[in-house]
């Protein structure tokens, strides 16, 4: 299915035409939290220090 654009079984817009977007984008709730979603926020923090500084090849 790569490449093709449009709307899925459930009606919502495919993958093919979401915008990028970083961690400070989502909303995020400590409250709500588990072992997982805390890992995650941690590790979408690290990747995006690592994209900051990267000064490519």
């Amino acid at each position: 299915m790569a490449g093709k654009q449009g709307k899925n079984p459930q009606g919502t817009q495919t993958s093919g035409s979401l915008p990028m977007a970083s961690a400070e984008d989502v909303e995020f709730s400590e409250a709500l939290a588990d072992e997982d979603d805390l890992e995650a926020r941690q590790r979408a923090e690290e990747a995006d220090r690592r994209a900051a500084s990267y000064e490519g090849d």
